[in-house]
């Protein structure tokens, strides 16, 4: 048996392997990404309390029951004649239904009924009481006022939507920081791998040269000054290889997988040449940019805030209406309880029924300008924000413009780039055919060959920027240039 789970934790632990392109990785981190994963559960909070300000509005339905509760206790008497104490033996049971049906205006119509029997063992009596009620309760200041319902299923539908777009803009955030992490991790691979391909024209600059010096062709010095190029060469393959291992940890944990699963990333560095209009960058930005919604979500909280608080300042009236029907009946604590309630009953259904109505009204008269320097304040808050978000909307185009800047930029020196490699790359071969002919010395071969490497780790990172501003322009327009779509 011991055999058997060892085996199994063997297998169950074993190592994935994962062939990743970009829009894997981007896949792969919206599931496993601890951020995602977190914002998630926040976007489920705001669900459930949305639900909950919708369940206001629905019937809702209650038990309450005794069963049963026995006091025996010293009572406490006092009149005129002085304080008394007497002994007090009770057994109470009683249950009552409530049924309440909230209504849009903020007030509710319920329905409550219930038993209610005490058995007094001083003087073995039985009170048994049967009570229906039908009530109706409405605030009149919700009618031009603060309705406390609505508003909080505002505030709810709100903070939903804040929510859901929270969770979106921390999507595109993703995107872009995994596009980030894939496209730096094939950077370092690519440099590991140019750092290879140095180190193997080192050994064979080191052989050629070694031969020339056994030859009697070359000085010593250029002998040597090949051997100590060389050791550079190896020293930076290795450090390479260095930094290749913690960007792939770092890229493994940012998208959420296991730090011994084993990763390859497949990308070929060609791109598509994408105009971009600043005017239809900006427009897009404007229309879906989450920080001016989120602005604008802002300013309805504090109008209803400021709603609110002006409410406090108002009359305040309340309607209250009920019609009960109501039953007692006294006799033995030995009566069975069967009768007990038959004759309470009997009495319920004799006994006039009880209704009132009233109205409460409060009228307030001096608060020394509390209330309206509260409302100047919450008219303030509505100012400022509605400030902010033309703030926002400012910052928000002059971000784009200079992007789209940026990234038009980066397309023209990548293709500059391109052509230097090129030519680079021939320089290099003439070169190195000279320095084997005998025509230049080792340090103009090792000149070419840095001039050579430079190209490359331009283009390189040309290539990157070049990404990275397009996946930094999506999730800033909340638009796929290279799609022609818009990102949902």
């Amino acid at each position: 048996m011991l055999s058997l789970i060892i085996v199994f934790c063997i297998f169950s632990s074993k190592a994935q392997i994962y062939n990743l392109d970009l829009q894997k990785s981007i896949e792969l981190a919206k599931i496993k990404s601890y951020t995602m994963l977190g914002l998630t559960e926040d976007l489920k909070i705001a669900e459930y309390n949305l639900k909950s300000a919708t369940s206001k509005f629905k019937t809702h339905i209650s038990l309450n029951f005794v069963a049963p509760e026995y006091s025996n206790v010293l009572q406490r008497y006092q009149d005129s004649a002085g304080v008394s104490y007497f002994p007090l033996r009770q057994l109470n049971y009683s249950g009552n239904v409530l049924i309440t049906q909230p209504l849009p205006t903020n007030g509710n119509i319920y329905i409550r009924t219930g038993l209610d029997n005490t058995d007094d063992y001083k003087d073995l009596s039985r009170t048994s009481y049967l009570s229906t009620r039908i009530g109706f309760t409405q605030p009149l200041d919700a009618l031009y006022g603060y309705n406390s319902i609505k508003s909080s299923l505002k505030k709810a539908e709100l903070a939903y939507e804040q929510s859901k777009k929270s969770l979106k803009r921390a999507e595109l955030n993703l995107v872009y920081q995994v596009s980030s992490s894939f496209y730096g991790l094939l950077s370092v691979q690519k440099e590991a791998e140019l750092a290879r391909m140095n180190l193997d024209r080192q050994k064979d600059a080191r052989e050629i040269a070694k031969s020339k010096y056994d030859a009697g062709l070359i000085k010593e010095v250029d002998a040597l000054q090949m051997e100590v190029d060389l050791a550079e060469a190896q020293n930076n393959y290795d450090l390479s290889l260095v930094n290749q291992k913690s960007s792939l940890n770092s890229f493994k944990e940012l998208i959420g997988i296991n730090f011994t699963d084993s990763v390859s990333l497949s990308s070929e560095f060609n791109y598509d040449i994408i105009a971009v209009d600043p005017k239809k960058a900006v427009r897009y930005a404007l229309e879906n940019r989450l920080e001016i919604r989120e602005q604008e979500i802002q300013i309805e909280q504090n109008k209803l805030n400021l709603k609110q608080q002006k409410a406090n300042g108002m009359i305040q009236a309340n309607v209250n209406a009920y019609y009960e029907k109501a039953g007692v009946s006294a006799q033995s604590v030995n009566t069975s309880m069967t009768s007990s309630i038959n004759n309470t009953y009997s009495n319920y259904m004799d006994r006039p029924a009880n209704y009132g109505v009233g109205l409460v009204v409060s009228v307030p008269l001096l608060d020394f300008g509390e209330n309206k320097a509260l409302v100047r304040a919450a008219e303030a808050r509505v100012k400022q924000n509605q400030l902010q978000k033309e703030e926002v909307q400012r910052a928000i185009e002059r971000e784009v413009r200079n992007l789209v800047n940026d990234l038009n930029s980066s397309l023209k020196r990548l293709q500059l780039l391109e052509k230097n490699v090129s030519v680079a790359e021939r320089s290099f071969e003439i070169t190195r055919q000279r320095f084997a002919d005998g025509d230049i010395d080792s340090q103009s071969l090792a000149l070419e060959r840095n001039r050579l490497n430079n190209a490359y780790t331009t283009h390189l990172r040309a290539f990157i920027n070049y990404q990275l501003f397009l996946a930094d322009l999506m999730r800033k327009t909340f638009y796929d240039f290279k799609k022609n779509e818009l990102v949902k």
